[in-house]
C-alpha cells in the first residue's frame, strides 16, 4: 500500500486513456516518497519539489504539466503548489492543471470523523498525521495542512494556470474539509471544477479499479480526469 507499484494499473490506464483522448506522447512521472515513520515533514514536501524540478527539466513548458495525487499524495500536491508560489525561481513555472483526489487537506482536524461507509478512520488518521508532522511544526502550518491556509492571495499565486479539478467521495472522511478548501479557492477567484461521487468513498477513482466489474465504471474517475485535462490542455500536438 502506498507505493507506486500499488498504483500501476491506475497509472497505465491513465496513460492509455490520454492516448485515446488524442495526446500523441503522454508521459507519467510517479514519485516514490518516504513514508512515515521513516521520515517526517518536510522530507516528503522536499522530495515532491525535487520531483517537480525533474519534470520541469524534461518538459520545460510547465503549462503542459498536470500534477495529481490521492489522499496524502494530494496533500503533497497542495503543499507543493503553495511552496512553488514562494520560490523566486519557480513561481512563474506553475503547472497547467492540478487534480487532487480525496485530499487530506487538514492533517489533524475535528472534522475528520468516521463515516458509515468509508474505510478510513479518525483514530488511524490522527496517528499517521501526528507521525507526519513530527515535533517541530504546528498543526496549523499551511505547508503541513494546506487546508489551514486562508490567505486568498497566496492561493491565487499557488493555483495552476489552467485550473483545478477536485475529485472525492461524498461518503468519505475528508469530504467536509475538501468542500471547505474548494470554497476558499473559489473565494480567491480561481478556476475550480469538482466531482463529488455520490455514494462513494475515499479515493474512489482508484478503488473502483478493484471493486467494479464493467470497464466503463472501473475507469469512470480516470475518464473524468482525462476529460478535464483535454478541455483545459487542448494543444495535443505539443504533448
Amino acid at each position: 500500500m502506498g507505493s507506486s507499484y500499488f498504483y500501476m494499473e491506475f497509472l497505465f490506464a491513465w496513460v492509455s486513456l490520454l492516448k485515446d483522448a488524442g495526446y500523441s506522447n503522454p508521459a507519467l512521472f510517479a514519485l516514490e516518497y518516504t513514508l512515515v515513520p521513516e521520515a517526517t515533514y518536510p522530507t516528503q514536501v522536499q522530495q515532491t519539489l525535487a520531483g517537480y524540478k525533474y519534470v520541469l527539466s524534461v518538459i520545460e513548458d510547465s503549462s503542459r504539466i498536470c500534477v495529481s495525487g490521492d489522499s496524502a499524495g494530494a496533500t503533497l500536491i497542495l503543499s507543493l503548489l503553495l511552496c512553488l508560489s514562494n520560490y523566486s525561481s519557480l513561481k512563474n513555472q506553475m503547472p497547467g492543471v492540478a487534480v487532487p483526489i480525496s485530499p487530506w487537506t487538514v492533517i489533524i482536524s475535528p472534522k475528520n470523523q468516521d463515516t458509515p461507509s468509508d474505510y478510513l478512520n479518525a483514530e488511524s488518521l490522527h496517528l499517521y498525521g501526528s507521525q507526519y508532522m513530527g515535533t517541530k511544526v504546528s498543526v496549523d502550518d499551511s505547508l503541513v495542512s494546506p487546508g489551514r491556509c486562508k490567505d486568498l492571495g497566496w492561493w491565487r499565486r499557488a493555483s495552476p494556470t489552467l485550473g483545478w479539478l477536485f475529485v472525492w467521495g461524498a461518503g468519505e472522511v475528508f469530504a467536509p474539509e475538501t468542500r471547505e478548501l474548494i470554497g476558499t479557492l473559489r473565494e480567491a477567484g480561481v478556476r475550480v471544477d469538482e466531482r463529488e461521487e455520490k455514494g462513494w468513498i475515499h479515493a474512489w477513482p482508484v478503488v473502483k479499479l478493484f471493486l467494479c466489474n464493467g470497464q466503463e465504471e472501473r475507469q469512470s474517475g480516470l475518464r473524468s480526469m482525462v476529460s478535464f485535462m483535454r478541455e483545459r490542455m487542448p494543444d495535443v500536438k505539443r504533448m
